[in-house]
C-alpha cells in the first residue's frame, strides 16, 4: 500500500509534464507507423515480452534469471540493429521526407526534379504520347492521390514515359508529383467549367485547368494529337512551349528561380 500513497503524494501535474507526454506519445505513434507491416512488428513483439520477463523475474525475486535477462537484453540492441538495417534505413528515409525538411532539401536535388520532368516531357512529346504531369506545391493534393494508384516512387524520367505508355494499365490519368517523388498516377482530374476555353482543348488540358484552377499545383499536358507541350498554372494555360521555355517556367513556378506571372494577367492564354 505504500506505492499507492506516495503515487497520491505526488506533486501537481503542469503543462509542461502533458506536453512531455503529448511528445512521447507522438513519437510511440510514429515509430508503430513506421514499423506497420514490417518484420519489425515481430521484433518489437518479443523485445516487449523480454522486458515484461525482465520485470516480473526482478519482482519475483528470480535473482538468477534476472541477471540472465539483463545480460540478454545488451545484445538484443546489436540484433536489431544487423537484423533490421534495411526496415531502419526506411524509416530514416521516411523521416526525412517530412514536411519540416522538406524546405532542407539541397537545390540541386530540385534542379534534377525539374531535369527529370523536362526529359520526360520531351520524350513523350516525340512519341506524341499524351500525359498530365500534375506537381504538388505549398496546398497538398491528396484527396487526389488517394484517388489514384498510390506509388511513392523516386521521381525519374523513364518511369513518367512507362507510366504514359499505351500499354500500361496507368496511363490513363494523370501523374502526381511531390517533392522528388512520383507521388500517385492514374488519378483523376476535375474539369473546368470555364465556358471560354478554346474548342480544341481536350480532356487533358481541361482537367490540367479544372485542378490548377483549385489549387496553386503546376500541370504540364502532352497532345496525344500533335506532341504539343503545355503548361498550366492558376487555371492559364501557355500552348506549345519547347524544352527550354518548359524548363524556365518550372524553374519559376517550383524553384521560384524568378517572379511567375500573376493572376492579373489573365486566367486562359487562347493560342
Amino acid at each position: 500500500m505504500h506505492w499507492i500513497t506516495a503515487l497520491l503524494r505526488r506533486p501537481p501535474i503542469s503543462i509542461w509534464d502533458l506536453a512531455d507526454i503529448l511528445v512521447v506519445s507522438v513519437l510511440i505513434y510514429a515509430v508503430l507507423n513506421l514499423i506497420k507491416g514490417t518484420r519489425a512488428v515481430q521484433m518489437a513483439t518479443g523485445a516487449l515480452l523480454l522486458v515484461a520477463v525482465f520485470y516480473v523475474s526482478r519482482f519475483s525475486r528470480l535473482d538468477t534469471f534476472n541477471w540472465l535477462v539483463r545480460n540478454v537484453l545488451g545484445y538484443v540492441v546489436f540484433a536489431i540493429i544487423v537484423l533490421f538495417q534495411s526496415d531502419i534505413r526506411r524509416a530514416l528515409a521516411h523521416l526525412g521526407r517530412a514536411p519540416f525538411f522538406r524546405y532542407l532539401a539541397s537545390e540541386e536535388s530540385a534542379e534534377d526534379v525539374v531535369e527529370e520532368l523536362v526529359i520526360a516531357t520531351n520524350l513523350l512529346a516525340a512519341q506524341r504520347v499524351g500525359a498530365i504531369i500534375a506537381i504538388e506545391r505549398l496546398i497538398g493534393l491528396r484527396s487526389h492521390i488517394e484517388g489514384g494508384i498510390a506509388l511513392d516512387a523516386v521521381l525519374t524520367y523513364d518511369l513518367i514515359v512507362s507510366i504514359f505508355q499505351r500499354s500500361s494499365p496507368l496511363h490513363d490519368g494523370a501523374v502526381i508529383v511531390q517533392n522528388d517523388r512520383v507521388a500517385a498516377a492514374a488519378c483523376f482530374l476535375p474539369l473546368t467549367v470555364n465556358p471560354k476555353l478554346a474548342k480544341e482543348l481536350g480532356s487533358r488540358h481541361r482537367a490540367a485547368i479544372g485542378l490548377t484552377e483549385e489549387n496553386d499545383s503546376v500541370a504540364i499536358v502532352v497532345s496525344e494529337e500533335t506532341g504539343a507541350v503545355s503548361i498550366v498554372v492558376d487555371g492559364r494555360i501557355e500552348r506549345g512551349i519547347d524544352s527550354d521555355m518548359l524548363r524556365a517556367r518550372l524553374r519559376a513556378l517550383v524553384l521560384g528561380k524568378r517572379p511567375a506571372p500573376s493572376r492579373s494577367q489573365g486566367r486562359v492564354q487562347y493560342t
